[in-house]
């Protein structure tokens, strides 16, 4: 995977198009709530600043689905990411057209120029080559650092770099790339994969190809009650998909069979609903769910035998909580797991939103090896499958 990287190549006086994952959250009020993703990103816009590009840069945000969505524009990216470099960044309200080429040969540089969002343009999605050559007019040199993006074949991301003379990697994606490669391709003995969040559909193609790979796996969340209802037990009223039992037996028959040691919840913190200060039972998983209860959250017998797989491992990855982790009464699971991570001295790669809001509740992410800004994206890396925006970058 030996791609052009942003550092090996010249950038002064060039206008560089530069690709983002600035698809963070708003509240109502269109103010930013977690700017993680815009502060992934600096260490790119650094180097392009101190070198002299004339910096063009987008992102998608939200979904708009091709139409003008004026709550999912930019304006509130461009303003909090000038905040971060403090430097001014400049603002165009369209993406193409008559005012964004004037925009773009106006820079000089050192300057910034942030684009409206990709999406209101129904090509982006489309990987339009029209829309795609658009957005290259007067480029010199394509830079993707929006690794949450590069699963998808969109023209900001796949097309556009038909259309340039050069595209490389910026340093985001190129850190996503190496520690993801660590895990895909290249795994240390003793790598331990904990899988959380609702959907067992969501994760199967990574499950199928990490029983080939991981030593150890651990399932919490909603998704562990399919498995387990697969297995036999009464699962009261929590979260299952029956379309998938027989996909789960099938992966635990695969585990077993390669020695890969798959543990699901021992016990569980059940409750009738999902409300702060409900009473709540701990249900070992011999014992059942009544069926008015649904599994909430990982119980104490479950953290301390996934703790142990934890202090054994080399190499972690982990994707999606444990359990409800937003309401506090349910958080106990994800937080346990996010400190014995932090704790760890082993490699650890944490992805996916819910899993890095929880990191940073828990106050440990600057003690994880490397938070991955992309959930989908990391998942089908990990997978084993090629993704578009990498695989369209200039070899090296």
């Amino acid at each position: 995977m030996a791609k052009k990287f942003i550092a090996d190549v010249a950038v002064a006086g060039r206008r560089v198009f530069l690709r983002n994952d600035f698809n963070v959250p708003l509240n109502a009020g269109g103010e930013i709530t977690d700017d993680t993703r815009i502060q992934a990103a600096l260490p790119t816009f650094r180097h392009l600043l101190d070198n002299g590009a004339r910096i063009v840069c987008s992102s998608h945000l939200g979904r708009p689905k091709g139409e003008v969505v004026p709550d999912c524009s930019l304006a509130p990216v461009a303003k909090r990411l000038g905040g971060l470099l403090g430097e001014r960044v400049l603002f165009c309200a369209e993406t193409v057209g008559a005012r964004a080429e004037k925009a773009k040969a106006k820079l000089k540089p050192g300057q910034i120029l942030m684009l409206e969002n990709l999406r209101f343009h129904p090509g982006e999605t489309r990987n339009d080559p029209a829309f795609a050559a658009e957005l290259a007019k007067g480029i010199d040199l394509y830079v993707d650092d929006a690794f949450g993006a590069c699963h998808r074949a969109h023209a900001s991301i796949d097309e556009i770099t038909r259309h340039v003379p050069l595209a490389v990697a910026g340093f985001l994606l190129r850190k996503e790339i190496d520690f993801l490669t660590l895990a895909a391709e290249n795994p240390p003995d003793h790598y331990l994969v904990i899988l959380g969040g609702a959907k067992v559909s969501d994760k199967l193609p990574l499950l199928r190809h990490l029983v080939t790979q991981a030593d150890a796996i651990l399932i919490g969340g909603a998704m562990a009650y399919t498995f387990l209802k697969a297995e036999g037990m009464e699962v009261g009223a929590s979260r299952v998909e029956n379309e998938c039992l027989e996909l789960c037996r099938d992966i635990r028959r695969q585990a077993e069979e390669r020695g890969v040691r798959f543990l699901l919840p021992r016990d569980h913190i059940a409750a009738c609903q999902i409300e702060p200060n409900i009473t709540v039972r701990i249900i070992r998983t011999g014992e059942g769910i009544p069926g008015e209860m649904m599994g909430l959250d990982i119980g104490p017998e479950t953290v301390e035998a996934f703790q142990a797989e934890i202090g054994r491992a080399r190499l972690i990855f982990w994707n999606g909580p444990m359990g409800v982790f937003e309401v506090d009464t349910f958080s106990g699971g994800t937080m346990e797991i996010a400190a014995a991570l932090a704790a760890s001295p082993a490699t650890t790669i944490v992805g996916g939103g819910d899993s890095l809001a929880a990191v940073n509740r828990a106050g440990v992410a600057d003690r994880i090896s490397h938070l991955s800004t992309g959930g989908g994206a990391s998942l089908e890396f990990l997978a084993g499958d090629k993704l578009p925006g990498i695989e369209a970058l200039t070899e090296a």
